[in-house]
């Protein structure tokens, strides 16, 4: 099969959306498959085969690395209408074009919905109410969904959240896979030495994009209240993102330099040996849908520390694989604390931890999503598409 990806942004911007696009494209190239990439923006140095890229006004948002628009040119779009399928990982920008441009040529169109839209607007937009972007997409998403074939959730809690803003779409939940191979290997983790971390301490780890959907204030705030009741503990930030400086600042007004240690952006390849190096896993966000990271860290054999909402709540069981908490900064941080303090309950959930990830593996995820691109392409257009179709050829043969 051809299959197209269809994008706001991509690499080399750094996100779990990319990583998951990136990933599954070589899996079902791996397959026989001819997957495509289609995005916005200028090509980079290094692009890989079957990237397709459009041009865009860049966003001037620190970090962002996307560009903005609202067709993709012509070359793009004659290679689109050659797919058998399409899949969509952003409902705006491209997940409109793929309406516009896929739906009159009868090609399928897979929606995989990666984010609490909702949640976004509110770190990112704080000066709106939380109402307006709640009514945004209860009026958006409802009948973007019901012109797609098929609506793909990557947790039972996400199929929730877009049940209550009243999407009718069907709608399947299929896990973002992980290639566990690196995780679960046996590797020599980051000399702590390196790290600027004590031996003896208890080391928690974040790893991901430093924004502030992420709650990483909250995070330091927590870790510092258990930090004090516990002093052989340190925390490791690893990543970078617009909070960076103010997160360090924070860091430093705590009194907690010689505690938190922040390393900015490292190679995607050496992400193991850094979860290799800590005893635990922890996350603040509740903005996840399916939080790759923390699939990572399971598979790598921590115990995750996070907040019981909708994509870590799904992935971790509280006192299985990891602790859960209410999103109140006691009770986050007595399960800190908790951890920290009770080397049994560490070494019981770390056990739990590797089996519970093994249903992530990218090899079956991916299987699952192919089988429903086979599925789509083989299936009739819809009624209105067969009337229409041979028009649209028509009139984009008279014009281009």
């Amino acid at each position: 099969m051809r299959i197209g990806m269809l994008a706001d942004i991509y690499k080399p911007h750094v996100s779990g959306v990319t990583h998951y696009i990136d990933l599954n494209k070589r899996v079902l190239e791996a397959r026989g498959h001819e997957v495509f990439v289609f995005t916005f923006g200028e090509r980079t140095e290094h692009e890989e085969p079957g990237v397709v890229r459009s041009p865009g006004v860049p966003v001037p948002m620190a970090d962002s690395g996307l560009y903005l628009s609202f067709r993709f040119n012509d070359a793009a779009q004659r290679q689109l209408e050659t797919m058998d399928v399409v899949h969509v990982h952003h409902p705006f920008l491209s997940g409109r074009l793929a309406l516009r441009y896929c739906r009159p040529a009868g090609i399928p169109i897979v929606f995989t919905n990666h984010t609490r839209y909702d949640l976004y607007a509110q770190a990112y937009l704080p000066m709106l109410p939380d109402q307006i972007g709640t009514s945004f997409l209860q009026a958006y998403l409802p009948s973007f969904c019901r012109e797609v074939d098929l609506v793909i959730a990557p947790s039972e809690g996400l199929r929730r959240v877009l049940r209550e803003l009243e999407v009718e779409a069907e709608i399947e939940v299929i896990p973002n896979g992980v290639d566990l191979a690196p995780f679960a290997a046996e590797i020599e983790p980051i000399p702590r030495s390196q790290l600027g971390v004590p031996a003896e301490d208890v080391l928690l780890i974040y790893i991901g994009r430093v924004g502030p959907e992420k709650n990483l204030t909250f995070l330091v705030r927590a870790f510092a209240g258990a930090q004090a009741g516990y002093d052989e503990a340190s925390l490791l930030i690893v990543g970078t993102g617009p909070e960076s400086d103010n997160l360090r600042d924070l860091v430093e007004r705590s009194g907690l330099s010689n505690k938190v240690h922040m390393t900015g952006l490292v190679p995607y390849e050496d992400i193991p040996r850094y979860l290799k190096a800590a005893d635990a896993f922890v996350s603040a966000s509740v903005t996840e849908v399916h939080p790759l990271s923390v699939i990572e860290a399971l598979a790598a054999g921590l115990p995750v520390v996070g907040i019981d909402s909708p994509g870590v709540g799904d992935t971790v069981t509280d006192g299985y694989n990891g602790l859960l908490a209410k999103h109140d900064l006691p009770a986050f941080t007595a399960k800190l604390t908790r951890l920290l303090s009770d080397a049994d309950t560490r070494r019981k959930l770390a056990g739990n931890a590797v089996e519970s990830a093994r249903a992530y593996d990218v090899e079956r995820t991916s299987g699952l999503v192919e089988e429903h691109y086979q599925r789509l392409a083989m299936r009739p257009p819809r009624r209105r598409v067969r009337l229409w179709r041979d028009l649209w050829h028509r009139l984009r043969g008279a014009f281009l």
